[in-house]
């Protein structure tokens, strides 16, 4: 019986496990998404989250934390600096999984995992840019007085 047994081993020994974790967590932080089977995209899900929290607290105690995980200096920096920049103000889901459909040779269910912010697809960076200049009467009025203002000044010369 597993009962209370929440952890998926994926077929693996436990130092296999972990050392694959960690390989696929560095390969997530650095190139913001990686394609693999959804087993292991959910199992690394659960294994990131906590250290993406850790990464939103600078601090030398929560980056050993992290090292004593990842074992990845560039992947640390990466963390801390660019991703914590990114998801400082969210509360927790910083990855996204996207199911891709089955791998022809072996019929796995695929998915592709990302980190939320990182994808230009999903935010709305373009509409931000449209909300920063908001159109008001006083504005139009003002160009259709000038336009106005003109067209009297060619008449009367």
């Amino acid at each position: 019986m597993r009962h209370g047994d929440k952890i998926n081993n994926l077929g693996r020994k436990s130092a296999h496990r972990k050392a694959m974790l960690a390989n696929m967590a560095i390969s997530l932080i650095e190139h913001k998404r990686i394609f693999t089977t959804l087993a292991k995209a959910k199992a690394l899900r659960l294994y990131v989250e906590p250290l993406i929290t850790k990464g939103k607290t600078d601090s030398q105690h929560n980056r050993r934390t992290v090292y004593a995980y990842l074992q990845n200096k560039e992947a640390i920096g990466i963390l801390f600096k660019d991703v914590a920049a990114k998801i400082g103000d969210r509360k927790g889901g910083y990855t996204r999984i996207i199911k891709t459909g089955n791998r022809q040779g072996d019929a796995a269910e695929m998915a592709l995992i990302e980190l939320v912010y990182f994808n230009e697809i999903y935010t709305n960076t373009k509409t931000a840019g449209a909300e920063k200049k908001p159109k008001t009467r006083r504005s139009r009025s003002k160009k259709s007085g000038a336009k106005k203002e003109e067209g009297s000044e060619t008449a009367s010369e």
